[in-house]
């Protein structure tokens, strides 16, 4: 199974009960590769010094959050120059039909009016990153199953014009997390971008931050703890962290409050929070700037390396790139 990451933005509560849970969780069911798409990150304009530090603090992140590099190679994308060199061959075998017609290229080049080839072109790196080692299965949400489908047609593609290649891989469509809400707009999804930064909780928020986040939370008149998105989406959204982050059942929430005003359900739901982050704050502030995490990082470009050269080598020679 194999996951890219953009080091684009910072992760916030809905990102890691939304997805990193998730790929926790899949790391011990399935041989994991997971790499840091810095190379896509570029396809749009991005500060050099922001992409330089979103890098290495999302690698820390992630494995602060419990991705284990003992069950994962973890590497990042630019260490990897295979990746570039199998995408243009790749590129050489992908029509400009199929690019065209990529959903997150007609979003993001409207939005770019002066956009880049590679902008154009980065379904075929995507393509590399996962045909490069034999992927069986790719983790995507529903709207970015066009991904995959594109990178076995490119398979197929080459399978049949230069004999057997590439496994053809298949989307692992993640099954659908618990969408965590905006705090100050419950009608919403928390996102990094939202405008009131008071609704949005990050994994690198100090834990004072957290609960007053939490406890200015928008909330209702009714001034009882029930589940019901419909009429106090405020309190369903606050319910859906604290199950989420205990494992504790919707129907045992409603029961243990019951008799509780919202100030009360308020402090324990941060309470949760804060302890859950404070653990993975002091596992990230141990790895951010050490030895460690470069060490893990070049263990990954060694091995992801050695894998994706014997791909590159043998299409080299299928094309008939060679001497």
């Amino acid at each position: 199974m194999l996951t890219g990451l953009q080091p684009t933005g910072t992760i916030t509560l809905g990102n890691y009960i939304g997805a990193i849970k998730q790929m926790v969780e899949y790391q011990e069911k399935y041989k994991s590769i997971i790499f840091i798409a810095d190379m896509h990150a570029i396809t749009v304009p991005i500060d050099s010094e922001t992409l330089a530090n979103n890098i290495r603090q999302l690698v820390a992140i992630y494995i602060a959050c419990g991705i284990d590099p003992e069950k994962n190679l973890i590497f990042l994308q630019s260490d990897n120059e295979f990746h570039a060199n199998i995408s243009w061959m790749l590129e050489c075998n992908t029509y400009f039909g199929e690019l065209s017609r990529m959903t997150q290229f007609k979003d993001k080049s409207a939005k770019n009016q002066n956009f880049t080839a590679g902008l154009f072109t980065y379904p075929a790196l995507m393509a590399a990153d996962i045909l490069a080692y034999d992927t069986h299965y790719v983790p995507v949400g529903i709207d970015q199953k066009q991904h995959v489908e594109i990178a076995r047609d490119i398979a197929i593609r080459f399978n049949k014009k230069y004999g057997d290649t590439f496994v053809v891989p298949e989307p692992l469509i993640r099954e659908a997390g618990t969408k965590i809400m905006d705090l100050q707009d419950p009608t919403k999804k928390m996102s990094k971008s939202s405008e009131s930064q008071k609704g949005v909780i990050r994994i690198l928020d100090d834990v004072n931050t957290i609960r007053k986040k939490i406890n200015s939370a928008v909330t209702d008149s009714v001034g009882k703890v029930n589940y019901d998105p419909e009429n106090q989406p405020g309190i369903a959204n606050l319910i859906n962290i604290y199950t989420s982050l205990t494992g504790v059942s919707k129907e045992e929430v409603v029961e243990q409050f019951a008799d509780a005003n919202y100030g009360t359900f308020k402090k324990a739901v941060g309470d949760v929070v804060a302890e859950k982050f404070e653990k993975i704050q002091a596992r990230y502030n141990e790895l951010i700037n050490s030895d460690e995490l470069d060490k893990i990082l070049d263990e990954g470009m060694k091995k992801s390396r050695e894998i994706a050269k014997a791909k590159y080598e043998m299409m080299k020679n299928k094309i008939g790139l060679r001497r």
